[in-house]
């Protein structure tokens, strides 16, 4: 079996050597009847059968305790780990305390097949990336995704959680490489979207606050909702654009006690995003 070849190094490296087999049968060596034989430095002493097996039984439970033992020390494969951001991420130029992540073709299968523009925001150092479902990250419909998909993933326990959701323009609208005033208003582009936010439904008075602003001829709208009943969190803060043939929505959710200590903190990310 392919795991034999996995783990027969440890399984070597635990078992006595035949030397030591020889000089641990002599020592028990001691016999009442000749039910059974082993073979010694010198010649064959007889052994008890009962003795035998009990012997070998013993050496194979302390032999899987100590394979145990080593598999529960070992390190999780590299791919599984989380790590914080703050140890490979760039520091944040404009704001100190920050780390700057810029996307890039390689981090998710939508930006390889050039179907989303390249989005950038920052994080404190403390946050870590996790992974995204591969049924909700759009790999196996690219470059033509009819629904919206998760592009990134990021959080911290104490603060909250953010992601980058991307829809498809033409779920939105008929026009090709429209703006996001072409979709319409804030409140009808969030009607649509509201759901891809609170990870369940949504209902508009659950929507608190929205503005209108223009980064570099780029114009965002953003939004506060208070979402009891959502999934992601109670308190999610989001902000959208639209370029090319897709429209990006970023969002940050928290629970109660998350936005009480983090409230500035995430609104500070939400307002560095930028596509």
């Amino acid at each position: 079996m392919a795991s034999s070849s996995v783990f027969s190094p440890i399984i070597h490296a635990l078992r006595p050597s035949a030397s030591s087999c020889g000089r641990i049968s002599a020592a028990h060596a001691v016999s009442a009847d000749n039910n059974a034989t082993v073979v010694v430095d010198g010649g064959a002493a007889s052994r008890p059968a009962p003795l035998a097996a009990a012997f070998s039984q013993r050496r194979e439970l302390l032999l899987g305790a100590a394979l145990n033992a080593a598999l529960v020390r070992a390190p999780l494969p590299a791919v599984a780990r989380e790590i914080e951001v703050g140890t490979f991420l760039p520091p944040a130029s404009s704001n100190p305390g920050f780390m700057f992540f810029k996307a890039t073709p390689k981090d998710t299968p939508a930006l390889r097949a050039g179907n989303v523009q390249p989005y950038e925001f920052i994080l404190p150092p403390t946050w870590k990336q996790t992974r995204v479902a591969n049924i909700l990250s759009g790999n196996y419909c690219q470059p033509k995704c009819a629904e919206p998909w998760v592009e990134v993933k990021f959080e911290d326990d104490k603060q909250g959680k953010v992601q980058v959701v991307v829809s498809p323009l033409i779920r939105l609208t008929n026009k090709p490489n429209a703006t996001i005033e072409d979709i319409g208003s804030p409140e009808r582009l969030i009607a649509s979207l509201g759901p891809f936010v609170t990870g369940n439904t949504f209902d508009s008075d659950e929507l608190i606050e929205t503005s209108v602003e223009k980064i570099d001829g780029q114009t965002y709208y953003s939004y506060y909702l208070e979402t009891p009943l959502a999934l992601t969190g109670s308190h999610n803060l989001a902000k959208a654009t639209a370029k090319g043939s897709t429209v990006v929505l970023f969002v940050a959710s928290a629970s109660d006690k998350q936005w009480q200590s983090s409230e500035k903190v995430l609104k500070t990310i939400v307002d560095s995003f930028q596509v």
